[in-house]
């Protein structure tokens, strides 16, 4: 099993998110939990491009403080939604089986990393609570959180369980 904390970057993290205090502790806790398991914590940026504000060497690109990562632990850098865009990163997971996927957005980088891992044949885990999301023109964050944590992913493209499942599942 590798976890994937993809795109919790500066330039997002704040609290227009969906339960955003509660999805930090989440995800705090699940980082800590697969770093106590011997369980690798790999993450992501997403670079939109020179002059976006969003891209290498701009702040808001910067992985959050909250979930910053250790030494020595792996950052891959994509510029499309699903982390399967980025081949160093493709090539380097091709013996794993299981991947525990959290981070943001539930709606674009989340749910495409979700299907593309699914499509390759990974097994994996949505630890609900752990992907945040903001409102849209369309839906609320607490929506569109709840359409793909409680109908689109589960029992399609991952197992969908608690924080404390997923500690367990890491203990195991």
């Amino acid at each position: 099993m590798k976890l994937l904390v993809i795109d919790i970057q500066k330039g997002i993290t704040d609290s227009r998110l969906f339960n955003f205090d509660e999805f930090i502790d989440n995800t705090s806790r699940i980082i800590q939990a697969a770093r106590d398991n011997q369980i690798e914590v790999i993450y992501f940026q997403h670079d939109d491009g020179p002059g976006t504000g969003f891209s290498i060497g701009d702040e808001e690109f910067e992985i959050a403080e909250q979930v910053h990562p250790r030494e020595g632990e792996k950052i891959f850098t994509k510029n499309i939604n699903s982390c399967f865009g980025n081949k160093d990163f493709t090539d380097y997971v091709k013996d794993e089986n299981t991947l525990m996927i959290v981070g943001l957005q539930t709606n674009f980088c989340i749910d495409a990393t979700v299907k593309s891992a699914f499509e390759r044949g990974y097994k994996v885990i949505v630890p609900q609570g752990a992907n945040s999301t903001f409102d849209n023109d369309y839906m609320s964050g607490e929506e569109t959180y709840k359409y793909y944590n409680d109908m689109m992913w589960p029992k399609r493209f991952a197992t969908c369980v608690s924080v404390d499942e997923a500690i367990k599942l890491m203990q195991s």
